[in-house]
């Protein structure tokens, strides 16, 4: 039962996060309470955060059987694709506004506006993966040893992050037009494909 609480939990944390992260909670905000609007983005992250502990503790008060444990070179495997995952995380935020992810420039210019405010570039990890940060997420989450709470969780995560891509995609669609439909076609969404990728010339002028 515990797991079935468990699934249900991650159900709900995605419906949730969905909704506030979609241009119309966003431009609803900002026609109710247009004061508001530069600190949507802060406010999400937070409420994403916060809502995320119940179910990190429910995995760890209730983690079930262990299903199976990574030994010998294995274990060094999983674990090195883990240290690359986090390092590749770090790298590849250079490529983006990490104020305006976090929220700190809308705040700071006092900017409720809905609209993406980077242009259309391109990182060198997005030439493989349209979502580098989901594939680097969906290998930590895979690497770890497993039991019923994680492989739960594991399951639901990757289910989200599938979900997810979808609506942000349409979002990056709305924001950049045929650039974005063009680079789609390209390149893979969540998991890197040895014949699917854009060179760097390419990358530069993704227009």
């Amino acid at each position: 039962m515990s797991q079935i609480g468990l699934a249900l939990g991650w159900l709900a944390y995605g419906l949730l996060h969905s909704i506030l992260a979609s241009l119309t909670a966003k431009a609803w905000l900002a026609h109710r309470w247009p004061a508001a609007g530069p600190y949507y983005r802060l406010a999400f992250n937070i409420v994403a955060s916060l809502t995320a502990l119940p179910l990190l503790w429910l995995i760890h008060a209730h983690p079930g059987e262990t299903l199976w444990q990574w030994r010998g070179v294995g274990w060094w495997l999983t674990n090195g694709l883990a240290l690359a995952a986090v390092a590749g995380f770090f790298a590849s935020t250079r490529a983006y506004d990490m104020d305006e992810f976090l929220g700190l420039r809308q705040i700071r210019e006092h900017d409720g506006g809905t609209q993406d405010r980077e242009g259309f570039t391109l990182s060198f990890f997005h030439r493989f993966v349209r979502h580098p940060w989901y594939l680097f997420g969906l290998i930590l989450v895979w690497t770890r040893d497993m039991n019923e709470a994680w492989l739960v969780s594991a399951l639901a995560i990757t289910l989200y992050f599938k979900v997810g891509s979808w609506f942000e995609e349409r979002k990056l669609v709305a924001f950049h037009g045929d650039a974005y439909r063009r680079y789609r076609e390209k390149v893979p969404g969540l998991l890197p494909l040895p014949w699917k990728y854009l060179s760097a010339e390419e990358a530069r002028s993704p227009q």
